[in-house]
């Protein structure tokens, strides 16, 4: 059964995959439904749940979390200003750290509109 997370996670991208990167990221059993205004948010919800319910995929309603302005998302504090940890990260005034700090935060790129724009200044320095 070592491959069962592995297969799993195919499965939930197989059945979202219309959502994908639009409206939905997800990760193993966890996804989040994303959108740019409330009401895009709710009509992404909706078309999640009814795709939920056109495929027989049971929601664990104790763990759903509608709405919300924050939250945590694979170990990290997620909320409206961004994540917890990266606002706690102390100024960066070395370049060998800035550029790590790049590398790091590149991985969230897919979640971060116009990320290139915002990294931009840091990588010119």
């Amino acid at each position: 059964m070592c491959n069962a997370p592995r297969t799993f996670q195919r499965c939930m991208m197989a059945i979202f995959s219309d959502f994908l990167e639009r409206s939905v990221e997800i990760f193993m059993d966890d996804f989040s439904v994303f959108g740019d205004s409330f009401r895009e948010r709710v009509n992404n919800l909706e078309e999640v749940l009814e795709k939920c319910e056109e495929t027989r995929l049971v929601l664990n309603w104790k763990k759903c979390h509608f709405m919300v302005r924050e939250g945590i998302v694979l170990g990290y504090k997620i909320f409206e200003a961004g994540l917890d940890v990266v606002n706690k990260l102390p100024p960066l005034t070395v370049v060998k750290p800035l550029s790590s700090f790049l590398g790091h935060a590149g991985f969230y790129r897919r979640f971060i509109k116009g990320f290139s724009q915002i990294a931009k200044p840091l990588s010119n320095l």
